[in-house]
């Protein structure tokens, strides 16, 4: 089978409940119980079994002989605080992230999850072909994150995460990764992912002896988080969501730098604000830098 075939099956057949939710006709529990009660044709013909999958963009649905009409396509930006749930069905009643949104008619999702504890920069919409494209490792789509970590964090240890980190269901990559801010009582670095897996900055930095205080995702392909309080809420511009479908990830570098600057120590090894130096990562077949900011901050890629 054409594997480019095979990827797009995925995308075309939808559940037919979804559909008629997703275009704000009731819940899809009742949607289902429309379904059953022969109320709903698609093409013409009767549909009263589930599961039955349609094409909502190429498929004739009625109800109740009415044509049912497609929603027009929304999409909010909202900054995720503690605690908050990217789930749109939760049997607790616990707070979930599309309940912080405006009043909408429109059924709209997560896209790409964020773990209760963490916070930051969430994309919700009910356009599914977007929302594939920016969260499958196909595309490889950047998110970035700040990460809080206690104790020194330097370039060895960045070293570290960029060669791979092995999970229980493979190695997982990290695309970039920086120190922002590096001390004996906590450390903050930016760590860029071109995949998603499950809590993966968590539990791979598990792996590396930290425990995380504390996760933000600050940007997603050419969205950034800045200017947005947390807690609130903003529609895309039309530019932001034509910048979306439009967004192709940099291609890496090939010519790696000829060394590595050490994080918190000038050329003659002094210490920087009396803080320990931190010890310069090594160049090696796996990592290189890609730049260096104004106060000496090392940003390494891998390969």
């Amino acid at each position: 089978m054409n594997l480019d075939l095979w990827y797009k099956l995925p995308m075309a057949l939808e559940r037919l409940q979804k559909v008629l939710a997703s275009a704000g006709l009731a819940s899809r529990r009742a949607c289902e119980e429309m379904i059953l009660d022969r109320r709903v044709a698609v093409n013409g013909k009767q549909v009263s079994t589930l599961p039955a999958l349609v094409d909502p963009e190429s498929d004739r649905i009625t109800v109740d002989g009415q044509l049912l009409r497609a929603p027009r396509k929304v999409y909010f930006m909202l900054h995720k605080p503690k605690g908050v749930h990217c789930t749109n069905d939760d049997p607790q009643s616990r707070t979930r992230a599309i309940d912080l949104l405006p009043r909408i008619r429109e059924r709209v999702f997560p896209v790409g999850r964020l773990d209760a504890d963490s916070t930051g920069l969430l994309l919700l919409t009910n356009d599914g072909e977007l929302a594939q494209r920016l969260t499958h490792p196909r595309f490889g789509v950047p998110k970035t994150y700040r990460v809080h970590l206690p104790g020194l964090v330097g370039n060895n240890e960045i070293a570290r995460l960029l060669k791979g980190v092995w999970l229980h269901e493979g190695k997982a990559h990290v695309s970039e990764a920086s120190v922002v801010h590096a001390g004996r009582d906590g450390s903050m670095i930016e760590v860029t992912l071109r995949e998603g897996r499950n809590r993966e900055i968590r539990r791979v930095m598990a792996k590396l002896g930290f425990e995380v205080r504390k996760l933000v995702r600050i940007r997603m392909g050419p969205l950034s988080l800045s200017g947005l309080p947390i807690g609130a809420s903003r529609p895309l511009s039309p530019d932001e969501v034509k910048s979306l479908r439009q967004y192709r990830a940099p291609a890496p570098r090939k010519k790696p730098a000829a060394e590595l600057k050490s994080l918190n120590a000038t050329k003659s090894g002094k210490k920087i604000r009396g803080r320990k130096t931190a010890p310069a990562a090594q160049p090696d077949k796996d990592t290189r830098r890609i730049a260096t900011a104004p106060d000496g901050t090392t940003i390494l890629r891998r390969r």
